[in-house]
């Protein structure tokens, strides 16, 4: 189960950076619910605008390691964006049941992309 939830986890992040959104959706629940350092989105639609936002200020992701349980995810990585200088640390978890990511919770200091 572990290697399927990184594989979950890995598509999302490489969906993400090739502004692939057809393929998120179809890792995403119906019911997706999203809690950020920037804001809440709930089901697939608020959730692919919300990255389709993020995106467009978002140069890469560089994930720096990744764990995972029997339904859980926890991915360590940098935000790099053209609105910041340095990378920006964020820890996601993600909660995946029947193969679909139905919460993520995303953590970081906002702080220098606010200050813009």
């Amino acid at each position: 189960m572990t290697t399927t939830l990184k594989t979950i986890a890995n598509t999302y992040f490489k969906s993400w950076k090739a502004h692939d959104f057809a393929t998120l959706r179809t890792i995403f629940a119906e019911n997706i619910s999203f809690v950020g350092a920037l804001g809440v989105a709930n089901g697939i639609d608020e959730n692919i605008n919300g990255i389709k936002g993020l995106t467009s200020i978002m140069t890469d992701v560089v994930i720096q390691h990744m764990w995972a349980d029997e339904f859980d995810v926890i991915t360590w990585y940098e935000l790099h964006t053209n609105q910041t200088s340095k990378p920006l640390p964020v820890v996601n978890w993600m909660h995946v049941e029947n193969g679909k990511i139905t919460q993520i919770r995303v953590t970081f200091d906002p702080r220098p992309l606010l200050d813009k």
